[in-house]
């Protein structure tokens, strides 16, 4: 008897230890969706918050609007869209935007992430999906948000590799809930992705995703509102030029955006001041593209004379190039030393007379050094690197070149 107790008592320790890591009571209670139902507060994230994406809030403005009052759409025979696929890259502002849907739809909002369906047994995945659209029914009208879609949406292999039948099998539950024979009445799928291109295209079809959101990186005018909506929440100095810290950061995300700005309250707290200068901000700014100054590092008096004259160089042949945008600043504490242009207007097209002209810029760092010192160093190996990537982009891609042509 006595081994036979002992086995059975070491069974239920054991049994208790699984459940207990596994997470309790509900441990067993697989296949069920842990997806976040937003409870609206008057805290809760507006369209007012969100900056410098216009049309995407006019997309799904329109989501909104129809939630509030669908008769107005139904007279006229419009149907509600099943899906809204917001693309992007990454930092626009996907999921924020989600987030003022889902403060302004006054509908129930359930929201959950594409790896949270993915599980160890098979299966299961389906099973998260079958119970999360059972819910969202139970309480159309609704909106469901998905984010990172691509980590159940990828492309099916036809098994061709191996497969994946769990991310198949959830990914067929999707397709089938979206639009299937019974169909979501009522149910408006939102998801987000910065990789649309590996989204399976049954998925992101017309009557699964209705319409496609591009959510871009923000224009000047976007940038300038971006940063506007995030100085209102530190102490900003009065003699802040919003325009002009927009121009310099020409491409950034709104994510990175919001980043330079906290970075500028840290640095002024660190230098024990109650509001951001445009000091702060401007250090802030060349923290993040270019990283921590080198105050510690000990340069010779050789290397630094070598990197001004090339520096100097490339600030020279900038001012004299009739395309180059002016230069803002000029540095030898950084990444070795960098010259900084500051450019006038949003570019979405270089003409060859321009990219004729930077490689003409870059290459005045090199030059400078063999004029002045009589010697050139490896300072300029970067500088060669982007004009030689220009020059060939010229030749192969754009089709500049007199001899290839086309």
């Amino acid at each position: 008897i006595l081994p036979i107790v002992i086995f059975v008592a070491l069974g239920q320790y054991l049994s208790r230890r699984m459940m207990k890591n596994m997470g309790g009571p509900n441990a067993m209670a697989f296949g069920k969706s842990n997806a976040k139902v937003y409870v609206k507060s008057s805290e809760g994230i507006k369209f007012s918050d969100v900056a410098g994406e216009d049309e995407a809030k006019d997309n799904l403005k329109e989501i909104v609007e129809y939630l509030h009052d669908p008769k107005k759409y139904q007279e006229i025979g419009a149907t509600m869209p099943k899906g809204i696929l917001l693309v992007g890259p990454p930092g626009t502002g996907k999921t924020m935007l989600a987030k003022a849907v889902a403060g302004e739809a006054n509908v129930p909002f359930f929201s959950i992430s594409g790896s949270d369906f993915v599980e160890m047994f098979v299966g299961m995945g389906a099973s998260k999906v079958r119970d999360l659209f059972k819910q969202a029914k139970e309480k159309a009208p609704c909106i469901v948000f998905i984010d990172e879609i691509d980590a159940i949406g990828q492309k099916r292999n036809s098994g061709a590799y191996g497969g994946n039948d769990e991310r198949e099998q959830t990914l067929n539950q999707l397709l089938t809930e979206m639009d299937g024979f019974e169909g979501n009445t009522g149910v408006i799928i939102l998801a987000a992705t910065n990789r649309p291109e590996s989204l399976d295209p049954a998925l992101t079809r017309p009557g699964r995703f209705d319409r496609r959101v591009p959510v871009e990186l923000p224009d000047l005018q976007g940038r300038i509102a971006i940063l506007k909506v995030h100085g209102k929440r530190v102490h900003i100095d009065g003699d802040v030029d919003w325009s002009a810290i927009a121009r310099a950061t020409a491409g950034a995300s709104g994510a990175e955006l919001a980043n330079m700005i906290n970075e500028a309250a840290l640095l002024a707290a660190r230098r024990s001041k109650t509001k951001i200068g445009n000091r702060e901000i401007d250090d802030a700014f060349l923290k993040v593209i270019m990283g921590n100054e080198k105050k510690s590092r000990v340069i010779s008096e050789k290397e630094r004379k070598l990197t001004a004259y090339h520096e100097a160089g490339h600030a020279v042949v900038t001012r004299l190039m009739p395309t180059q945008d002016p230069v803002h600043q000029i540095s030898i504490g950084r990444a070795g030393g960098f010259t900084l242009s500051l450019p006038k207007e949003d570019k979405y097209y270089s003409s060859k007379s321009e990219m004729q002209d930077e490689l003409v810029t870059l290459l005045g760092g090199r030059v400078a050094e063999k004029l002045v010192l009589d010697d050139i160093s490896t300072g300029a190996s970067n500088d060669i690197e982007r004009a030689s990537e220009i020059a060939r982009h010229m030749v192969t891609r754009y089709g500049m070149s007199d001899k290839l042509g086309p």
